[in-house]
């Protein structure tokens, strides 16, 4: 009697795990698509991919050119040794908001996980979901290439201090549901600021300046004023010039973006519901206008 007792309550154990786990295991394929969608909305993490070279994809080793010399990016395939095959929720979770790596060192912000620390904790999960659905690569990181000091991560502790502020991002209620998926579309997964926005002499953004424009952008590129200005940014545009350009990468003039830009939105931002790019123009058309022209510095 009392062996089929503890049967029964094991049995009835096992049934409860199971009922508990089974959405999980579930929703899994679900997990893998919205975590493509937040990836495409962060430019198909295109800096992970060094397309310049036939790199496999998110594979890392691209090398990104900065004021302070290149760092290469990361592998971020599911391989155990040298991608994040081996990585836990909670690893991947403090990888992207707080800028610390699987080995407790701190990342250089190239990284941008000073933007990723908005990002909430569904869209964390759902990113990590499609990241280990990917092939992996073993392929070794390379190390970075940077001046002294500041190559020094000891250094990284002062400027965090002066340049990080962790957190999610928090909807503003003076305002509509549409602009603050636009804001976090473009703060958050977008990081639009950590390239439109000029750098101090120690690479932390200038937040009075925010999106105005920098000529020290990634890969060593301009990256144009974003604010509505009408002389120098694009405050002559419509929400629907700024759609256009994120669907198709060309300007209200006929040009077409280049470089890095093009890049992001081939792998990212073209693939978005119309509605998110709308809401990202919304939100961009609303920032505070500022005239900052943005040439090429003479060498």
């Amino acid at each position: 009697m009392e062996h089929a007792c503890l049967h029964a309550v094991t049995v009835l154990f096992l049934l409860l795990v199971g009922l508990v786990t089974l959405p999980a295991w579930g929703d899994e394929p679900a997990a893998i698509q919205r975590g493509k969608a937040v990836l495409q909305a962060a430019g198909g993490c295109s800096c992970h991919t060094d397309d310049k070279h036939s790199g496999a994809f998110l594979a890392g080793g691209r090398p990104i050119k900065t004021p302070f010399g290149t760092i290469y990016s990361t592998n971020i395939t599911p391989a155990p040794k040298t991608g994040i095959g081996a990585w836990s929720d909670a690893d991947f979770h403090k990888a992207m908001t707080q800028g610390i790596g699987f080995d407790g060192r701190y990342y250089f912000p190239v990284f941008p996980y000073t933007s990723f620390t908005r990002m909430t904790e569904q869209d964390i999960r759902d990113l990590k979901a499609y990241l280990f659905s990917v092939p992996p690569v073993e392929q070794t990181n390379k190390p970075p290439e940077l001046q002294f000091p500041f190559g020094w991560r000891a250094g990284l502790v002062v400027w965090r201090w002066l340049n990080f502020r962790p957190g999610t991002f928090q909807p503003r209620s003076d305002q509509s549901m549409e602009w603050n998926r636009g804001a976090y579309l473009a703060t958050a997964l977008g990081h639009c600021a950590e390239c439109h926005t000029p750098r101090n002499w120690l690479g932390g953004l200038k937040t009075t300046m925010a999106y105005a424009g920098s000529v020290d952008g990634p890969e060593g590129e301009l990256a144009p004023n974003i604010t509505p200005d009408e002389a120098t940014g694009i405050g002559t545009w419509s929400v629907a010039d700024i759609v256009w350009l994120l669907q198709t990468g060309l300007k209200p003039n006929g040009d077409d973006v280049q470089g890095l830009m093009s890049v992001v939105r081939d792998n990212g931002y073209k693939h978005l519901p119309e509605a998110d790019l709308h809401a990202i123009a919304v939100y961009l058309r609303s920032l505070p206008p500022i005239h900052n022209k943005v040439v090429k510095k003479d060498k």
